[in-house]
């Protein structure tokens, strides 16, 4: 199966094109797909609803494009089923260009714009046109009543495809609601009347310098970024399952955040982070989509490996849960370099949310296997485990609830030694209960509720408490507990660290007990 859009667009001339321009094979992805897009699903019917607006492009019987604009109130581009979108033909000009082309050819390609966030959607499909002496209740389904305009037909679109479009070059703009929604109009002081461009040019004060200089949309929610040195020079040497430290504008201050390098750690070219959109997070993830444009230059610190893959040759089983994927992408690239025996395990929500999905697919084809909850797959991690070679390391990125499962099964198998893991985040569970934290040396206390880690707690009280990845993986959070049994839900530490100095990372790790204290 390939992309339906491939099948459409991937001509001999464009494969000759992709292939004098060095973009073959990146491209030969989208014709080993799974997913063949050529339906509307759930995000995509999100998306349309919002619209106000799209361009289309008809052809007419000269073989010249045609594009137009085509507005009207949002949501009145309609999506009347999973391979059916139409619209309301409201009077305009009457050059009737549009609607001539389509009588005479009915491929038509939309483009649809969200500005402010820098997305857009493509689709192909097979247009006909319908007027209400030959289907009344088609003209009522697609009639905006609330709109003060004259319809005078409906467009009805077969999808015969759709693709999600790289943000890259997209200039965010917005209307005079979105702004007053972002910031509502006040007197500006003088001591802030500045020009944007006054502003910091380079964000962070770390020793390393790169510049955004590639842009990919993976998923909808997924932003792949190409870091680049901004004079062209080989950037540092990794090893895969480092991470990058980089600089993030959050409510108007600088804060560090933590990206594992994806990208073959052979590269000195560039480094590509790919990040996630999580809307119900902290923010700093939503800052970074917004912030990061093009040829926007970054001092970060330099990449560090809390996660570092293992020199010998034993078979290797790879685990990624969602946008784990990316130090799991960079392993898979240096154990097939290697030339060692290794299995890519691949687990998320749905087929079209796994950033890098093709380009795994094309590169190591049955090393790896996919689990989207949506198509009723899902990983089995004790079958998994249970049947993996008797010497195999096992190498996990995911979240709290994949690697809970994890650690679990394998202890229970009596192999936990030889499993390795990294998390992404620092989810609190649905049994976590609200803990009292006892700071000796501050004389303080602060209640962590149960929606909380403890780490986030302090630092809201004002706090100076150290930390860096925030997921259990870097050990800076470490403090000593001076009474309580903490629950250890960390990677960094020994149980040597744990049990005989008395170390917990509060940044992930909880209680057993009702109340800590710790020397803090």
């Amino acid at each position: 199966m390939s992309r339906a859009f491939a099948d459409i667009t991937f001509t001999p001339s464009v494969k000759d094109a992709q292939q004098r321009h060095g973009s073959r094979e990146a491209n030969r992805a989208f014709e080993l797909a799974e997913d063949a897009r050529d339906s509307i699903g759930e995000r995509e019917a999100e998306f349309i609803a919002e619209r106000d607006s799209f361009y289309q492009a008809t052809v007419s019987e000269t073989g010249w494009p045609y594009v137009q604009h085509r507005g009207g109130p949002a949501g009145f581009l309609k999506v009347l089923d999973a391979k059916t979108i139409g619209f309301a033909d409201f009077r305009g000009n009457r050059q009737y260009l549009s609607v001539g082309n389509l009588a005479a050819d009915g491929r038509i390609s939309l483009i649809l714009m969200d500005y402010p966030n820098r997305r857009r959607l493509k689709i192909w499909g097979r247009a006909r046109i319908v007027d209400e002496s030959s289907d009344a209740a088609l003209i009522a389904r697609l009639e905006v009543p609330a709109y003060r305009a004259r319809v005078e037909r409906g467009i009805v679109i077969e999808v015969e495809a759709c693709d999600w479009n790289c943000p890259q070059h997209i200039t965010p703009r917005y209307t005079e609601a979105e702004i007053e929604r972002i910031a509502p109009a006040r007197p500006t002081p003088p001591s802030e009347e500045k020009p944007r461009a006054a502003e910091a040019a380079v964000w962070g004060e770390g020793p390393l310098e790169l510049v955004v200089a590639g842009v990919r949309q993976l998923t909808a929610r997924v932003r792949a970024y190409e870091l680049r040195h901004p004079q062209g020079d080989a950037l540092p040497a990794v090893a895969a399952g480092a991470h990058l430290r980089v600089p993030v504008q959050l409510d108007g201050k600088t804060e560090m955040r933590h990206y594992s390098i994806s990208s073959d750690p052979s590269r000195r070219d560039a480094y590509e982070i790919a990040v996630l959109r999580e809307d119900a997070g902290r923010g700093a993830s939503k800052a970074l989509h917004a912030g990061f444009e093009l040829g926007l230059r970054l001092r970060c610190e330099p990449a560090r490996n809390d996660f570092a893959l293992s020199e010998d040759a034993r078979p290797v089983v790879l685990i990624a849960g969602g946008i784990g994927i990316t130090p799991i992408k960079a392993m898979a690239h240096t154990l097939a370099r290697r030339g060692q025996p290794f299995q890519i395990h691949y687990a998320g929500r749905g087929l079209r949310e796994l950033p890098f999905l093709e380009a795994l697919q094309a590169q190591f084809g049955e090393r790896l296997s996919a689990y989207p909850a949506d198509q009723g797959l899902r990983l089995d991690l004790r079958r998994l485990l249970s049947n993996v070679a008797a010497d195999a390391l096992i190498y996990a990125c995911g979240p709290a609830r994949l690697i809970d499962e994890l650690n679990a099964v394998a202890a229970n198998l009596g192999i936990g030694e030889r499993v390795r893991i990294e998390r992404f985040d620092a989810a609190a569970r649905p049994d976590d209960r609200a803990i009292e934290i006892e700071l000796r040396r501050s004389e303080r206390r602060v209640r962590v509720a149960g929606s909380q880690t403890i780490l986030d707690a302090l630092l809201l009280a004002g706090v100076n408490a150290p930390s860096d990845c925030r997921a259990g993986n870097c050990g800076t959070c470490a403090v000593k507990v001076l009474d309580g049994v903490p629950e250890h839900r960390d990677s960094a530490l020994s149980a040597a660290e744990k049990e005989r100095a008395a170390l917990m990372c509060i940044c992930v790790s909880r209680a057993h007990s009702e109340h800590l204290a710790l020397d803090l």
